[in-house]
């Protein structure tokens, strides 16, 4: 073989040890919210891990495409065991999924508010779509970077209507039965804009705080919307509200996510062939609505 032709080391296969090494660096399981439970699920971590799959959520169906796939190790947004369970016994479905991932010799790992607090986090890919400039945690972490913390925000290139802007966010996520719901004056100016992926209406008080146009989140409820949205008009109308697909919000992380984590590996040596779910993991089929005259 000539000199300036030297062959590259093959790459090493991960363990699951390994993997969980590289997603703590990712995504550092001390930025977690106290009532999170994020980690491994499941899974032996001297195993080889040849393929992963990533998913929002460790449901039936993303279990089937991870099992047919030949996947060594799901790696969900959410968790599959948030709420404490006496029994994991297959005659319940959160039983069923465990024993399937077992048998199939897949593990489960779950990234949740850590990955939503982390640098690249799930809101950092929400305000890196959407365009925003000068971006900020909405809450700063306890313990942990000036970049860290739940939530974003930062101020748009230009501004937008609202119309115009809730246009973008539509535009951008997966198409979802609930589509985008907005609160506010369509012709109101926006600039400044929060957002957090997921159930996001426990932070209103630091989206005011942050005297934000707009607050893009999933999961709204009537009362504490209603509530800001009074509070709201009695100013300038600010901040006004969209409101998004949980799913869809955090949709938007996993192929960065994917490709964080395979860069990770690959710089430590390993390989692994890293994929995104195709499943559209919204609970929600179909919507009514009333027909505009």
């Amino acid at each position: 073989m000539p000199e300036d032709q030297v062959q590259a080391p093959e790459a090493d296969v991960p363990t699951l040890g390994d993997v969980l090494l590289a997603a703590e660096e990712l995504w550092p399981e001390s930025l977690a919210e106290g009532w999170d439970a994020p980690g491994l699920v499941s899974g032996r971590v001297d195993r080889e891990v040849r393929r992963i799959l990533f998913a929002v959520d460790p449901t039936r169906e993303v279990i089937d495409e991870a099992l047919e796939w030949g996947a060594d190790l799901l790696l969900t947004h959410h968790p599959l065991l948030l709420k404490p369970v006496n029994s994991v016994a297959a005659s319940t479905f959160k039983g069923e999924a465990v024993h399937r991932l077992i048998e199939g010799g897949c593990a489960l790992l779950t990234v949740h508010t850590n990955g939503d607090s982390a640098v690249g986090g799930v809101s950092d890919v929400l305000a890196d779509a959407f365009g925003l400039r000068h971006v900020a945690p909405l809450v700063p972490a306890a313990e942990g970077l000036p970049e860290e913390g739940i939530g974003r925000v930062g101020d748009l290139p230009e501004v937008l209507s609202l119309a115009d802007f809730a246009e973008r966010v539509f535009s951008i996520l997966p198409a979802v039965a609930g589509g985008v719901r907005v609160a506010g004056d369509p012709d109101g100016l926006v600039r400044r804009v929060a957002v957090c992926g997921g159930a996001g209406d426990g932070l209103f008080d630091a989206v005011r705080a942050q005297q934000a146009d707009v607050y893009v989140t999933a999961d709204l409820r009537h009362h504490p919307a209603s509530e800001l949205r009074e509070r709201a008009a009695t100013g300038n109308g600010r901040p006004y509200l969209i409101d998004v697909s949980h799913f869809g919000s955090e949709w938007l992380w996993l192929t960065p996510a994917a490709n964080a984590l395979e860069n990770v590996l690959t710089d430590q040596g390993f390989a692994a062939d890293v994929r995104v779910s195709g499943v559209n993991t919204d609970p929600w089929d179909f919507v009514l609505t009333p027909g505009l005259k």
